[in-house]
């Protein structure tokens, strides 16, 4: 089954009754407060990542659904799809009770109070944490693994957790911990500070990574997000302008195309 076929298909399943409310919250303050005006991002605008939206609207499908799914962890290169693909899935499953809790990195260690309310609710929620990079003696390390492994206090099963990063282990990489690698019967073997990162990032279920977008792809998302804005062609020209911008910002990534789809429908309108 393609990935289109799979939206298709997960769209069409029963839904459990809706419920009145915001589709999105921000913890801000040791609050709950709701999102009000929340991004439209569609499945369909994110080009080039079949594989990882698949495995995505799978795993999440199975947790609207009540039934077992994987906290998720996205990495790779910036502006790749990470955020817009999560922004995509609560637009898609919304109808079937999913929900978006924005968490930043250093609110985790509120993790306990920000589960607490939500848990006997009808609704599924997703705590959304953006751009995960911390110091290995942060306060929300510890926070983040209980969460994932589990403490004294039942995890609630309506929650999960779906973490976006730039870094592959989510802790910076130093060069200390290249020190630390040893030989143990001609097989080289990582360090405690290199193990405690790689078993960080081994806690989530589904680790998903994106590649940064050649040239080819980076001008498809140009094509994508003009036709969006009513710029039906891009032409010769457009797409030389098109690469010195992405040139101009030594990034060929889906928010630098947006930016340059808005600067030359802009220009035209």
């Amino acid at each position: 089954m393609t990935v289109r076929q799979k939206i298709r298909a997960s769209a069409r399943k029963p839904s459990p009754k809706k419920t009145a409310g915001p589709l999105a919250y921000r913890w801000h303050e040791r609050r709950l407060k709701p999102i009000h005006f929340v991004q439209a991002v569609h499945l369909d605008d994110l080009i080039d990542i079949d594989r990882q939206k698949a495995a995505l609207l799978q795993n999440t499908l199975q947790f609207v659904q009540r039934k077992p799914a994987n906290h998720v962890l996205l990495t790779g290169a910036r502006g790749t799809g990470k955020s817009s693909i999560v922004k995509a899935l609560l637009h898609h499953f919304a109808p079937q009770g999913l929900r978006l809790v924005e968490v930043t990195v250093h609110d985790l260690v509120d993790l306990p109070d920000i589960v607490a309310p939500l848990r006997e609710k009808a609704e599924r929620f997703i705590l959304y944490v953006d751009d995960f990079s911390v110091a290995s003696n942060d306060s929300a390390l510890t926070a983040l693994k209980t969460a994932l492994d589990g403490g004294i206090e039942e995890a609630p099963d309506n929650v999960l957790i779906y973490a976006t990063s730039n870094r592959r282990h989510l802790m910076p990489e130093m060069k200390r911990d290249n020190a630390e690698y040893h030989w143990v019967d001609d097989e080289l073997h990582p360090g405690e500070s290199t193990e405690e990162k790689i078993s960080l990032s081994e806690r989530f279920g589904l680790w998903l990574s994106f590649q940064p977008f050649n040239q080819e792809q980076y001008l498809q998302l140009v094509r994508l997000h003009l036709r969006k804005l009513g710029v039906d062609t891009l032409d010769e020209d457009g797409e030389k302008a098109a690469l010195r911008w992405a040139l101009n910002r030594a990034s060929r990534s889906g928010r630098v195309a947006h930016q340059f789809a808005r600067d030359w429908a802009g220009r035209r309108s």
